[in-house]
């Protein structure tokens, strides 16, 4: 699985992910960094098989509404990431 990090999830996760064998990208270190608009980062996750890791409800109503970005999101108040990054 390879995942692409929205501007407000810690750059630790990322990191972690990338230790643990992910191939993990963050938003702020590619495109326009913070400034990058949201549909810039469906088409970036789209174009390059990535799943979304955000806390950004719009990402979620674009996924439920027009399936953008193709793959879920994954959020960081849900169960699949409710342990602590240190615990990862």
């Amino acid at each position: 699985m390879n995942f692409l990090c929205d501007v407000h999830i810690p750059k630790k996760l990322s990191k972690r992910l990338n230790e643990l064998g992910f191939l993990s990208q963050h938003v702020n270190d590619i495109l326009d960094k913070w400034y990058t608009k949201d549909s810039r980062i469906s088409e970036y996750a789209d174009a390059n098989d990535l799943i979304l890791i955000t806390k950004d409800q719009d990402f979620r109503n674009s996924f439920l509404l027009n399936h953008k970005p193709r793959k879920p999101q994954l959020s960081p108040l849900s169960p699949h990431l409710s342990a602590p990054i240190s615990t990862l």
